[in-house]
C-alpha cells in the first residue's frame, strides 16, 4: 500500500503545480526553460505511475474490504465510464462542441472516470486511488475554469463534424476498451464476462 501512495503523490503533484503554486511554476518554467521543466514533470509522472501500478496490484493481492458494492453499480460505472471517453475524445478532436463548452474535457473525463471506479469498487486501496484522482480533478478542473475566466479565455465553436468524431471515437474507444482491453490490462472484465 505504501507504494502506491507514494506513487499517488508524486503523480499527482506533478499535475498540481497549477493548482496549488502557479506562481512558484511560472518561475521554474522561466528559470529552467520549457523542455527541461516538461521532462522533469515527465520523469516524476513516470517515476509515481509506476509506483502506482506497481502499488495497487500488489494491495488488489491482500484486499481491505471497506464495503460491498451493489450490483447497479457496476452499470452506472459503465455508462459514467462511456461519458468519460467521450469527454476524453473532446480533448484531441478539434472543433467539438463539447471542448467548447467545458474547456477542460479530460479533466472532466478523469472526475468521471475516478467516480466511476469509486461506485463500484469498495475496496481501501479503490478509494485511496480513485478518491485521490476524483479530489484532483475536481480541484484541478476549478482552477483551470479559474484561469480560464481570468484571462477571458474562448474555446472555438464546435462544428458538426468535430462533434460526430468525437462521439464516434469516444464510444469506439469505450467499446474496445471494456469489452478486451481491461481485461487484459488490469485483469478485470468490466462486464463480468
Amino acid at each position: 500500500m505504501q507504494w502506491l501512495m507514494v506513487g499517488l503523490v508524486l503523480f499527482i503533484a506533478a499535475h498540481s503545480t497549477r493548482i496549488v503554486a502557479e506562481g512558484w511554476r511560472a518561475a521554474t518554467l522561466e528559470r529552467l526553460g520549457e523542455k527541461p521543466w516538461k521532462g522533469l514533470i515527465t520523469v516524476v509522472s513516470i517515476a509515481g505511475f509506476a509506483l502506482m501500478v506497481i502499488g495497487y496490484s500488489q494491495a488488489r493481492l491482500v484486499p481491505v474490504p471497506l464495503w460491498e458494492p451493489p450490483l447497479w453499480t457496476r452499470h452506472l460505472s459503465l455508462l459514467l465510464n462511456l461519458l468519460a471517453f467521450i469527454l476524453l475524445s473532446a480533448a484531441y478532436v478539434p472543433r467539438n462542441a463539447i471542448k467548447a463548452r467545458i474547456g477542460h474535457p479530460m479533466v472532466a473525463g478523469v472526475k468521471l472516470w475516478a467516480l466511476a471506479h469509486l461506485l463500484a469498487n469498495g475496496n481501501l486501496a479503490d478509494v485511496l486511488l480513485f478518491g485521490s484522482f476524483l479530489l484532483w480533478a475536481v480541484l484541478n478542473f476549478r482552477a483551470a475554469r479559474r484561469r480560464d475566466r481570468d484571462n477571458e479565455i474562448r474555446y472555438p465553436q464546435g462544428i458538426l463534424l468535430g462533434s460526430f468524431a468525437t462521439l464516434a471515437i469516444g464510444v469506439v474507444a469505450w467499446f474496445v476498451f471494456v469489452s478486451w482491453l481491461h481485461l487484459r490490462l488490469i485483469g478485470v472484465s468490466p462486464l463480468g464476462i
